[in-house]
């Protein structure tokens, strides 16, 4: 036991340090530490890795490291893909559609679009199944629901959802779902409508400094929605004037590998199938690493950690 946790300890230090991206990429093509991702069911028979691969780790990389990147990804258990075409103007899309085409039938793959008319939807939903080459996506989601206004449109005459219904119903989409950054708006497109899933931020910060997130959960598990976590390794608002050393993360990822080891035994200890970390490739090693060793959360292990949260301000509040 502690030489794994010496060895893991290590390699945290590694991926933590501000390489240079090539060295991050060896590092990732050589991790072998850590148990087996474990697998936990999504909907039906469908079983999904525990952590997710989001495109927007694809961006700024060479064709062949982004490649080489979904090979290792796919061959340490990672089952799970999920990508939008706001990632890099569609640059995400594309590198992930040449790098899974080997393996398409083997994985899971979400989509998502930002359109909230039929007509964009349409149009967004036929782009990405072209840049992603593929006849279908096994999860798509109306993404960023933010605002009533969102909720609203999604479901108007003429919008959105008649697109998705319209797609399930060819085949070009298998489940439907969505990703939220507010309560209220998440709340209200359960209400609406039987989800497959909510992708939403589940993250211990703003459990316990934001009151964020539990009455999503709660909602959801009562409606059978799956759930997906966003934002497991949000320490927070970048604070004024920091440089910002992951500029594809919009907000400060948590970078000590204690309580980085925290926030992943958080998220992954609530009733989720899986989760997505940061969009940077030394972070997705991290969350791999730490995911591959995971062991549940005692009660008070979770008293303990969400304690821990005192001095850190939460990215979302209910």
């Amino acid at each position: 036991m502690k030489r794994r946790n010496f060895l893991i300890g290590s390699l945290l230090a590694i991926f933590l340090g501000r390489a240079r991206r090539s060295n991050l990429v060896n590092a990732m093509m050589t991790s072998t530490v850590g148990k087996p991702l474990p697998k936990r069911r999504y909907k039906d028979d469908i079983e999904l890795s525990v952590i997710g691969f989001g495109g927007i780790v694809l961006m700024g990389l060479p064709q062949r490291d982004a490649n080489d990147v979904v090979a290792k990804t796919v061959e340490r258990g990672v089952n799970y893909f999920d990508v939008a075409p706001s990632y890099g103007r569609g640059e995400a899309e594309q590198k992930l559609g040449q790098a899974l085409a080997p393996c398409r039938k083997n994985v899971f793959l979400a989509c998502k679009t930002m359109e909230r008319d039929a007509a964009g939807s349409q149009e967004e939903l036929l782009q990405s199944l072209k840049r992603l080459r593929t006849d279908h996506f096994d999860l798509y989601q109306f993404h960023a629901v933010t605002k009533t206004e969102d909720v609203e449109q999604i479901f108007a005459v003429g919008g959105a959802m008649e697109t998705v219904l319209r797609a399930r119903e060819e085949g070009k989409i298998k489940y439907i779902g969505f990703s939220a950054h507010s309560e209220s708006a998440a709340l209200a497109m359960m209400d609406r409508f039987p989800f497959d899933s909510i992708l939403f931020p589940f993250n211990m910060v703003c459990y316990e400094q934001g009151n964020f997130g539990p009455a999503v959960m709660e909602a959801a598990k009562q409606k059978g929605v799956a759930r997906l976590a966003l934002k497991m390794l949000a320490r927070g608002p970048w604070p004024d004037g920091a440089k910002r050393t992951y500029p594809k993360a919009w907000y400060e990822p948590i970078l000590d590998a204690e309580t980085a080891r925290a926030a992943v035994r958080f998220t992954l200890s609530e009733d989720v199938t899986a989760a997505i970390p940061p969009g940077d490739v030394d972070l997705f090693n991290l969350a791999l690493t730490l995911a591959s060793d995971f062991q549940p959360l005692s009660p008070e292990e979770r008293a303990e950690i969400l304690a821990g949260t005192r001095s850190l301000q939460p990215l979302f509040h209910s």
